[in-house]
């Protein structure tokens, strides 16, 4: 069941389900927390899950032109602090874990862990840039149509379109509702947010680095060449998936979470 917090002049929607330790679920762009529906109704049968729609996403509310990294992260600690939860298990997916970076940045004290799943902890390349920059114009101008149906369709593994193609559906369906000031702020918060690779490699709490050997955001092989990580973390690649292991590799993907969560609680 969806709930609400009054998030400064607009709200913030959640799902709270199960019982036990503390997991929250991050979405990446172009997504909503119903992107984990399965995933966490899975993990609630183990843990309490909470999955959050961002700002801009989902129901909850779009609040200025931009949406750093900070100012959503600053959005999960208030969640948090409302519920009365102290210490959690977060887990990112994509922007979701650029927002998991920037908590582990601002409040490391609410954390056991976390995951980055398909995410990195870099500042965007000039490439990246200037691609944001054209989706921007794409969606300003009324266009988002032209936009989003190819960034889903890539999230997959290529092997993978036929065997998820109701997943594919689905995720086009929630990439279609972000209302098109959602996708721009976030864009321009994906922009200017900074290099978190220092405060990865800190290792400040225990990281789990999930990697899709078939990723067409995140280059598997570059990205394991470009980070030193903490004695504190693990790094798993799945074989069988593109950019949405928790879909594409939901069983490996859940054991892989749950058997990490059980080390560190």
């Amino acid at each position: 069941m969806k709930n609400h917090i009054q998030y400064r002049e607009g709200k913030i929607w959640y799902s709270d389900s199960g019982t036990g330790d503390v997991i929250v679920l991050l979405h990446g762009y172009l997504e909503s927390s119903g992107i984990w529906s399965s995933f966490a109704e899975r993990l609630s049968e183990k843990y309490r899950v909470i999955t959050v729609d961002l700002p801009g996403h989902g129901l909850s509310d779009v609040y200025s032109e931009s949406h750093s990294m900070e100012f959503m992260a600053d959005v999960l600690r208030e969640l948090l602090d409302r519920l009365n939860i102290r210490k959690v298990f977060l887990a990112g997916h994509s922007l979701g874990g650029y927002v998991a970076l920037a908590f582990l940045e601002l409040f490391p004290e609410h954390l056991k862990g976390y995951c980055l799943f398909h995410s990195h902890p870099f500042a965007d390349t000039k490439e990246t840039i200037e691609k944001r920059a054209r989706e921007i114009d794409i969606v300003s101008a009324g266009k988002k149509d032209l936009m989003y149906p190819d960034n889903v369709t890539m999230m997959f593994a290529p092997g993978n379109l036929e065997k998820f193609a109701d997943a594919l559906c689905r995720s086009k369906k929630i990439a279609s509702e972000i209302p098109a000031e959602g996708i721009i702020a976030v864009l321009r918060g994906m922009i200017s947010r900074p290099s978190r690779l220092s405060v990865m490699e800190e290792g400040r709490v225990p990281l789990l680095l999930i990697l899709g050997r078939m990723d067409n955001y995140i280059p598997c092989e570059a990205m394991q060449d470009r980070v030193k990580l903490p004695s504190n973390a693990k790094i798993v690649v799945l074989e069988n998936s593109g950019h949405l292991g928790f879909i594409e590799e939901e069983d490996v993907s859940i054991r892989v979470i749950t058997d990490f969560m059980a080390q560190i609680f």
